[in-house]
């Protein structure tokens, strides 16, 4: 089976996203991730341009690695400087790497506009740098930028710095769609051309500027490439790079290649969402592959067809990829949607019931309810009215005090009085807005109760108005997605007063997690 080697550059490339920001541990903790995973190479960053990128090979360096090769990136020397004396590249050197991936360029255009040398000096550049790094021991991979931009503009320059770094001794040609604006078939060809000419492996690196990275490196790869580079969930500057988490399941399941160990597909879905977190990013739900949208069925017939073969709506098993299939209750479902959650939950209904919880269903999305991204509260619905389920608490009263002044921020205090079981408890709390009282309030009075609320959090907060043309007075649809570790969910809230329906849902995310977790309230001899 041909095999495809996996290069990720999330600590570097992936790093230079807007709104991304690693620190020395984010970054280890990614590293020791991939490797995890099976990853062939890991480009920890630039030795020469910051100090957390040094720090960061110094200390991965005591780490036992079983799969991965650290790679340090840079580029070639300066023009007028002899490889030796470059700090750039001495700084790849101090940074203790068996690997260096040096960028060079490729386009005549950069030469000679932003380097400001003369082509015959980009040449010896390249090639004087490739051979000072091996020569002191290293695999040097050649990043080409601009490749395929460059081989548009002058077609035998760019074929002759692919030359100059193959003298210089490099183990990899990379070439990179720098500006990310190349389509797939333009990918293909230059491809092919360069794997056949220069008799040594070629990689691909692909920006996703007009959305092709991954469609580009799979036609790479088709062409002969054996490297592909890329980022975990396509993070990178601009729009991003070519996704490893679409690229890898396409190279392994679709085209029959050998990228990372079989048995850690299963684990692609959590790194997604992994470095999702570290990367404090909201994962994308309609992300191929492994976004929590990606087999998820809302339509009626759609759901129906998949309850009989997952193959009539889904293109492969989620389970391959840690992800699964989600069946969702909204207007527009049918009664197989209700079937499927309710197998989900062991809940048994006749058939005339499955209709008239349906019909209730619609009658409250109508109202503004919104279930597809609200399976917390579905749930506790369903529960309500077909089990034997008992609320864990309950209002007895609150009031939200909210003061304000020209000359101080506003302040806000909710109070509140709630059962649990026969106790009553009353307290307060402040927040910086009334729904953050209102929060840290209810948390405050359940915490002695249930312990593993404390690991409960709200992770989005949003508020949608239904009819705008009733201005402030209009009803509200406040959506809330909680989390605690191990799992997240969605609750609804929906009201004329934004306060109550930030409440109903906020309820909901207290009770769902407490459901799942199965945590009881304490006697009164066990609290402290």
């Amino acid at each position: 089976m041909r095999s495809v080697e996996i290069y990720d550059t999330t600590l570097r490339d992936g790093a230079q996203g807007e709104g991304i920001s690693f620190s020395l541990e984010d970054k280890i903790k990614i590293a020791l991730k991939l490797d995890r995973m099976g990853f062939h190479y890991i480009e920890g960053g630039w030795p020469g341009s910051n100090p957390k990128d040094m720090d960061f090979f110094k200390k991965i360096a005591g780490e036992p690695l079983k799969n991965a090769r650290i790679t340090a990136f840079g580029s070639t020397r300066r023009p007028g400087i002899a490889a030796g004396e470059d700090a750039n590249l001495n700084s790849i050197l101090e940074s203790g790497v068996q690997v260096a991936a040096i960028v060079g360029k490729t386009w005549d255009f950069h030469v000679t506009h932003a380097l400001k040398t003369t082509l015959e000096e980009n040449l010896a550049m390249i090639k004087e740098s490739a051979a000072y790094l091996k020569e002191k021991g290293l695999t040097v991979i050649y990043d080409a930028e601009h490749f395929f931009d460059g081989l548009k503009a002058n077609h035998e320059y760019a074929l002759a710095t692919l030359a100059a770094a193959v003298e210089g001794g490099v183990s990899t040609l990379v070439l990179c769609d720098t500006n990310g604006g190349q389509l797939p078939q333009d990918i293909r060809d230059a491809v092919a051309m360069a794997a056949k000419r220069f008799g040594v492996p070629v990689g691909i690196h692909c920006h996703n500027d007009v959305d092709m990275a991954v469609a580009s490196t799979i036609m790479a790869v088709q062409a002969g490439a054996v490297q592909v580079q890329g980022t975990v969930n396509g993070y990178g500057e601009r729009c991003g790079n070519a996704n490893l988490c679409s690229v890898i399941p396409n190279l392994s399941f679709k085209l029959g290649l050998e990228t990372i160990p079989g048995e850690n597909m299963k684990r692609l879905t959590d790194l997604s969402r992994y470095v999702s977190e570290v990367a404090n990013k909201n994962p994308v739900a309609g992300q191929p592959f492994v976004g929590s949208s990606a087999f998820a069925h809302k339509g009626g017939i759609h759901a129906s067809a998949v309850l009989k073969s997952s193959l009539t709506y889904e293109h492969m098993d989620p389970e391959l990829l840690g992800n699964r299939r989600r069946i969702l209750v909204s207007e527009l479902s049918g009664v197989s949607n209700l079937l499927y959650k309710c197998k989900e939950m062991d809940l048994e209904l006749q058939k005339e019931e499955n209709r008239e919880l349906l019909d209730k269903i619609k009658e409250m999305e109508n109202e503004g309810y919104q279930f597809e991204g609200a399976e917390g509260s579905f749930e506790l619905l369903l529960r309500k009215l077909k089990t034997d389920y008992r609320e864990p608490f309950r209002l007895e009263n609150l009031r939200i005090i909210i003061e304000m002044s020209e000359d101080k921020p506003a302040n806000s205090q909710t109070v509140i009085k709630m059962s649990v079981g026969d106790k009553v408890v009353h307290t307060a709390a402040e927040g910086n807005g009334p729904v953050n009282a209102l929060d840290n309030a209810l948390r405050k009075a359940l915490d002695e109760f249930y312990p593993c609320i404390r690991s409960m959090h709200l992770t989005d907060y949003k508020v949608r108005v239904l009819e705008e043309k009733d201005g402030t007075g209009a009803l509200v649809r406040v959506l809330i997605e909680s989390g605690d570790g191990k799992r997240t969910w969605g609750t609804v809230g929906v009201s004329e007063n934004i306060i109550e329906a930030s409440w109903q849902a906020l309820v909901d995310s207290i009770a769902f997690g407490l459901l799942k977790n199965q945590d009881a309230p304490r006697e009164e001899s066990e609290k402290v």
